[in-house]
C-alpha cells in the first residue's frame, strides 16, 4: 500500500534530503506534500489526506513543537502519525515530543535504514 506523506521543513533543501531518504528506504510512496512551517501544514492537511506526517522542530511561524500540538488537538488530524526528524537529540526535547504526540523521533544525521524502521514500529510491516 503506498503512503501519502507530508514533509515539514523550513528548509527546501531539507525537504529534498528527506524525499530522497523516503526513496531509498523502498517505501512505497503514493504523494508527497510539503510545507515550510507548520500553519502551512495544517491548512495543507485540511486539503489532502496524508498517511504519515516528518517534521523538523525549529522552524520560522509555527513550529515543530506547536504544529505537533495543534495536531493533536484537532479529532481529524490526531491520529496522523508524526515522526519528527530534528538535529535536537536532547532527551528533554525528544521527550516533550512524545507527550505532545509524535510517534516517532529521529535525531539528524540518519541512515534511511533509521526511517524505515520508524515507520515500520509505528505503522507496520507491511508499509516498510
Amino acid at each position: 500500500m503506498a503512503l501519502n506523506i507530508m514533509i515539514v521543513d523550513d528548509s527546501p533543501v531539507m525537504r529534498v534530503f528527506l524525499r530522497k531518504v523516503v526513496q531509498l528506504t523502498g517505501l512505497s510512496v503514493g504523494e508527497y506534500c510539503e510545507a515550510g512551517d507548520g500553519a502551512s501544514a495544517l491548512k495543507s492537511l485540511r486539503e489532502r489526506w496524508v498517511d504519515l506526517i516528518l517534521t523538523d522542530i525549529n522552524m520560522p511561524g509555527m513550529n515543530g513543537e506547536e504544529f505537533v500540538r495543534q495536531l493533536d488537538k484537532d479529532e481529524m488530524l490526531r491520529d496522523i502519525p508524526v515522526i519528527v526528524v530534528s538535529t535536537d537529540a536532547s532527551s528533554d526535547r525528544i521527550d516533550r515530543m512524545f507527550k505532545l504526540g509524535a510517534k516517532g523521533y529521529i535525531s539528524k544525521p540518519f541512515q534511511p535504514e533509521t526511517l524505515r524502521d520508524e515507520v515500520e514500529k509505528i505503522l507496520g510491516a507491511e508499509y516498510a
